[in-house]
């Protein structure tokens, strides 16, 4: 099965908003701190996605989120294809949230929160402006067990 996402991280003062997922049930991403997002509605780009899931997770609207890379996800037989974006060019005032907790974290300290050890290779990338980048990560459960960067 492959499914299509965005995720944004959106930065403000040298720090992104972070979602803690600790309210949905049955989520791969339970406990987990990720940017906002989520999959592909039918007939949506990208941009479309981003967007909108962003409204709905954050209230923020995104002016301009900027398309950096495209990760792959592999977990058994699900492949995600996961469009990453940032942005700093929003409005509005940050609201509530009902899959998690939403909070400003320092940039650097991102990489402390429990997150997905692949979130820490694109993370990275992010920091270090990289161009354009694909992306594959392969896990075997909960275990990182591939990085291929192109």
């Amino acid at each position: 099965m492959i499914i299509n996402s965005s995720l944004c991280y959106i930065e403000k003062d040298g720090r992104y908003l972070m979602l803690h997922r600790v309210k949905k049930k049955n989520d791969i991403n339970k406990d987990k701190w990720i940017g906002a997002g989520g999959r592909f509605e039918e007939g949506e780009s990208p941009y479309d996605c981003v967007r909108r899931e962003v409204k709905e997770e954050t209230s923020l609207t995104l002016n301009k989120p900027i398309y950096r890379g495209i990760v792959t996800f592999v977990m058994g037989d699900v492949t995600e294809l996961m469009h990453l974006f940032t942005c700093t060019d929003f409005l509005g005032e940050v609201g509530e949230c009902n899959e998690g907790e939403l909070e400003w974290v320092d940039i650097p300290d991102v990489v402390k929160l429990p997150i997905w050890e692949g979130d820490k290779v694109f993370l990275r990338l992010l920091s270090d402006n990289a161009p354009f980048f694909s992306l594959k990560l392969k896990y075997n459960g909960d275990v990182l067990v591939e990085t291929v960067l192109e």
